[in-house]
């Protein structure tokens, strides 16, 4: 056999160009890898998605309607100067919220001059937690009362309302309002226990006391990061009430 310029073509040449028009072999092991490989890269652009744009997203909406709302109980108080004075007296003490009804708004100078969290009533994921961020346990305390005001809220994904909590420090401020004013406390102590301790939620924290003499808040969230295994629990003691038309507190003011 020749080429077409009449040159020889070898037994190895020849083998060369049949193997080098054969297609190449489809194989079942093949055809797995590809789509396995296909939905991992999925899986991750998801992860990426919930866990980093998504949260910003949600993170940004949850600030912005916090704000709105922080902002409508304020109306024009904005322009008036800012009350002094630091005794007003006893807090009022805030009616039982319904599930999932927005009545609070949280704010952590801590976490940022931007952070405004909602508080609604339960702590269903539902209706409260992945829908407007931060709930409070029906069966704890509410705010103006001694005994414990005690939160949930995420630590990652919907918002990660709580994703910094682990980063308070003694002597934070940890800030609550409601259309009556603001309600502070100041951060204590961080603890980490397992999902069955509910002791942390009683009047006074993990104890059997019942005689209330004081008013804690307790902010309680998933531990580790990404994790159901434990829970992140931060203590809080009351400090001082401010109503509305005396201005916010000095925390607050000092961030505008």
């Amino acid at each position: 056999m020749t080429t077409a310029h009449g040159t020889p073509v070898t037994r190895r040449e020849r083998r060369t160009r049949k193997t080098a028009k054969r297609p190449p072999k489809v194989t079942f092991l093949g055809v797995l890898g590809e789509l396995l490989f296909t939905a991992g890269l999925l899986v991750m652009l998801y992860l990426v998605w919930q866990l980093w744009w998504n949260d910003i997203v949600v993170r940004a909406e949850q600030d912005s309607a916090a704000a709105q709302l922080s902002e409508s109980w304020t109306g024009d108080l904005g322009d008036l100067p800012r009350s002094d004075e630091t005794d007003f007296g006893a807090p009022p003490v805030s009616p039982e919220p319904v599930d999932g009804e927005t009545f609070a708004v949280l704010q952590v100078p801590r976490f940022g001059s931007e952070y405004h969290q909602n508080i609604a009533g339960g702590v269903s994921k539902a209706r409260t937690l992945d829908k407007i961020g931060i709930g409070h346990y029906p069966d704890t305390q509410v705010l103006g009362e001694n005994g414990n005001f005690a939160l949930a809220g995420h630590r990652n994904t919907y918002g990660k309302p709580l994703n910094q909590i682990a980063e308070l420090q003694v002597g934070d401020s940890i800030i609550v309002q409601t259309k009556d004013g603001w309600y502070t406390y100041k951060f204590r102590t961080l603890e980490y226990v397992t999902p069955k301790a509910v002791d942390v939620l009683n009047p006074v924290p993990q104890t059997e006391v019942t005689e209330m003499t004081d008013s804690f808040i307790t902010l309680t969230s998933c531990n580790p990061k990404l994790s159901t295994a434990e829970r992140i629990v931060a203590y809080g003691v009351f400090d001082s009430w401010r109503p509305t038309d005396a201005g916010p507190p000095a925390e607050l003011a000092a961030q505008k």
